[in-house]
């Protein structure tokens, strides 16, 4: 499969949202619900409704980031 470079940010958020939100809602559903006989009818709910609040904010929210990060000064260990 090849993809332009241009498309690379967006594509990586993909998969980062969609690894990350199923994993917490995996767990999330887990420690809510507990490993029960549904348990794989419910997951799959919640990481729909995980992805789709997670894409668009592991999109956004780094640009806010860096913005902050741009103001804060580093400095180094002083003794």
């Amino acid at each position: 499969m090849k993809i332009k470079k241009k498309y690379e940010l967006i594509v990586f958020t993909f998969f980062m949202a969609l690894g990350m939100s199923c994993i917490i809602s995996f767990i999330t559903t887990l420690v809510k619900t507990g490993f029960h006989a549904d348990f794989f009818g419910k997951w799959p709910v919640a990481w729909g409704m995980s992805f789709v609040i997670a894409f668009p904010v592991a999109y956004f929210l780094p640009r806010g980031i860096r913005k902050v990060m741009g103001k804060i000064h580093f400095v180094e260990n002083e003794a």
